[in-house]
C-alpha cells in the first residue's frame, strides 16, 4: 500500500504535469492569434475590471482556458479556478462542482505580460498555483505546484516553460515551436556578489511617481556604486511589464534585484491628487515558487515572507535577489532609499533576515 507522503508527492507530479499540458493548449491558441490579428486589434481595450485592464488579446484564450482545464486538470481533482478575466470571483473545475468539493485552489494568470505581447515588443508569460483548498484564508505561501510557460513573439521559434512542486526544485525545458523537440534548461540565479555591470530594477513602469521611484533606483546605486565617472555605466536597469518576466530574468540570472515597491507608493499619489498606483497582484505572482525552489530570495517590503490570499486584487510589493549575498548587500540600501524619499510607512518594521 502506498505511503500517504508518497501518494500526495505523485498526485502533485501528476497536477504538474496536467498544468503543463493545459498551458500548451493555451499557448497554441494565443500563437494562432497573434499571428493572424493585426497588433491595433489585440491592442483594444476590452473593459476594465477590478484586477486590471482587460484588452482584446486576453479574451483570445478565455473559453479555450476553461477547456483546457476541463480535459487536463478535471479528471485529477475538483479544483476552484480564481483567474484574472475569466474567473475572478472563482470557478469550479468540473463545471458545477460544488464549492465544498473543492481539493485546490488554482490562482492563474493567463497572459501576464499582454502589453508587451499585443505590440510584439516582448514574451509574455502563462502563469499558475495550485494550493490545496484552505478556502479563503488558502494564500501564496500554500501554493505547492506552480507552471510558467512563455508565450513568444511571431518571430521567435523558442520558448520556455518552467515549473516546481514544493520541496523538489525547480525544472524547466526550452521547446521549439515548430519541431515541439526539447531540452533542459538549466536554471541559475546570478552568483555575483556586487550590482557592478548587472541588471537590477526599481519597477516604474506606469506614469505616476515615476520620479521619485527613480530616485530610489538612483540612490542605490550611488550607495553600492559610489558617485561614478563620467561616460562609464556603473549598472543597468530593465523595465519588464509582467512579474513572471521578472522572476524569470531573476532565475536564469539576468537580472541581479527586482524591487516592486509601488503598494507604498500609493499615500505619495494621493497626497500629490493622483490616482493610487497600478500595483502587481497575487496572480501576477502565482510562480513564486518556481523562482524560490530555483534558489532566488524572494522577500515582502519588509524582507518577511510574501504572501497574500488567493485573488486578483490585492496589492502586493516584493523583492527578488539572485542570492542571499545580494540581498545581504542591496536590501539595507533600499530600505535607505525608501525612507530617504518617504516610500517607507510610519509603523512598518524590517523583518528579521530569513534563515
Amino acid at each position: 500500500m502506498q505511503d500517504t507522503d508518497s501518494a500526495g508527492k505523485g498526485e502533485r507530479a501528476a497536477l504538474a504535469q496536467a498544468l503543463r499540458a493545459v498551458h500548451a493548449d493555451l499557448l497554441a491558441v494565443v500563437l494562432a492569434e497573434t499571428q493572424i490579428q493585426p497588433e491595433a486589434s489585440l491592442a483594444r481595450v476590452h473593459k476594465r475590471t477590478a484586477a486590471d485592464t482587460i484588452y482584446h488579446i486576453d479574451r483570445v484564450g478565455e473559453g479555450p482556458l476553461l477547456e483546457a482545464l476541463e480535459r487536463h486538470l478535471a479528471p485529477l481533482a475538483p479544483v476552484l479556478l480564481i483567474a484574472e478575466g475569466v474567473a475572478e470571483q472563482g470557478r469550479t473545475i468540473p463545471a458545477g462542482t460544488p464549492t465544498e468539493q473543492v481539493r485546490w485552489r488554482l490562482l492563474m494568470d493567463p497572459l501576464d505580460g499582454t502589453r508587451g505581447l499585443m505590440y510584439q515588443k516582448r514574451s509574455a508569460w502563462i502563469l499558475s498555483g495550485l494550493a490545496p483548498d484552505r478556502g479563503p484564508a488558502t494564500s501564496l505561501q500554500d501554493i505547492e505546484v506552480a507552471v510558467q510557460t512563455e508565450v513568444p513573439l511571431v518571430k521567435q521559434h523558442l520558448y520556455d516553460q518552467l515549473w516546481a512542486v514544493r520541496g523538489e526544485g525547480a525544472q524547466a525545458r526550452r521547446i521549439h515551436r515548430f519541431s515541439g523537440a526539447s531540452e533542459g534548461l538549466p536554471l541559475q540565479p546570478s552568483t555575483a556578489t556586487s550590482l557592478a555591470h548587472g541588471f537590477g530594477s526599481v519597477c516604474r513602469f506606469f506614469p505616476g511617481g515615476r520620479d521619485v521611484l527613480g530616485r530610489v533606483d538612483d540612490l542605490i546605486a550611488r550607495r553600492l556604486l559610489g558617485p561614478g565617472t563620467a561616460g562609464v555605466s556603473r549598472c543597468y536597469e530593465d523595465q519588464y511589464i509582467a512579474s513572471g518576466g521578472q522572476l524569470y530574468e531573476l532565475m536564469v540570472g539576468h537580472d541581479r534585484y527586482v524591487a516592486d515597491v509601488r503598494p507604498w507608493l500609493a499615500p505619495l499619489l494621493q497626497a500629490r491628487g493622483e490616482a493610487a498606483p497600478s500595483c502587481a497582484h497575487p496572480y501576477d505572482l502565482s510562480t513564486l515558487l518556481i523562482a524560490e525552489e530555483a534558489g532566488v530570495v524572494i522577500t515582502n517590503l519588509e524582507g518577511g515572507p510574501v504572501d497574500a490570499p488567493l485573488d486578483t486584487t490585492t496589492d502586493v510589493g516584493w523583492v527578488g535577489y539572485g542570492n542571499a549575498s545580494l540581498r545581504a548587500t542591496i536590501e539595507p540600501a533600499l530600505r535607505e532609499a525608501l525612507r530617504h524619499t518617504g516610500l517607507w510607512p510610519t509603523g512598518a518594521v524590517p523583518h528579521p533576515e530569513n534563515p
